[in-house]
This record gives C-alpha cells, structure tokens and sequence, in this order.
C-alpha cells in the first residue's frame, strides 16, 4: 500500500495554472476550505460558486487517456479510485443542495494542445459572473461544449 502523503493534493501546477489569472482578473476566493465537503480547490463566496481541479487519474475520469489502473497492485487502485468517486459525488450533492454552483475542471482539459488558455480562462469568467449551473470541462467534448455533473 503506498504512502498517500507522498502525493501532492494540493497547489498543484495545474490548480496554479487556473488561479493565476483568475485572480489578476480580480477573482478573489478562498483555497481548499475546509467548512466545505471535499475542500474545493477554489471557494468564491461572492459568487456561490466552487472549482474542482480533478486529476484524472485520482479521480477516476471515465473514458480519458490519462485515467488508468496501473497493473501492480490493481485491485487495491481501483477499490481507491472507486471510493474517490463516490466521495466526490456525495461531497457534490451535498455542496449543490447548500446553494453553490460547481465547476469540475479535469487535469485533461488543461493538457490539451488544442485549448486556447484565454478562452478556456474568459469560459470561467463568464461562468463565476453569469451565473450558469454547475458544469464539467473535460477533454471528452470539443471546446466550448462543456456537460452538467450533478
């Protein structure tokens, strides 16, 4: 069984990459706050809104090329992927019924070559400001086609 506290959960280069200019646009939030289930990578209380920045292979993104079991110790990866997602989802729910707006952003949406970052950053913008239910980015659907969770 490996040692999960060698793993980084958060700060992640991929979660820097998405506050950054979020912020130099004047977002302000608050990180992983803990009064939340599943401590949101990013918690925007003005705007009743949370940010998920799922990794896809901590958290079991279905039918995408960087989600995998890895072959030593399978089963004991997939019962932990498995729980995660249904973590994940009954953190969710439970977020959703206290009236806040999800965005789930997927680790392979932000590694696509074909993403403008821009875009993808404005496609957020709008989101927060416009006030759009709770929504999925993933690399599963072309840009600007995005699916609702919950």
């Amino acid at each position: 069984m490996p040692n999960m506290k060698l793993f980084k959960s958060k700060n992640t280069k991929i979660e820097v990459k998405i506050r950054k200019p979020l912020f130099a646009r004047g977002f302000r939030y608050r990180l992983h706050n803990r009064d939340l289930p599943g401590k949101p990578d990013l918690y925007f209380p003005k705007y009743h809104a949370v940010i998920f920045v799922h990794g896809c292979f901590w958290h079991g993104h279905d039918n995408c090329p960087i989600s995998h079991i890895p072959r030593n110790n399978a089963s004991y990866w997939m019962q932990k992927i498995i729980k995660n997602k249904e973590r994940d989802c009954r953190d969710q729910k439970i977020i959703s019924a206290k009236g806040l707006r999800i965005l789930i952003i997927w680790e392979c949406a932000i590694k696509r070559k074909d993403i403008d970052f821009v875009d993808f950053i404005d496609y957020i913008d709008e989101w927060l400001k416009g006030g759009v239910q709770s929504t999925e980015m993933s690399a599963n659907e072309p840009m600007p086609i995005f699916k609702f969770t919950v």
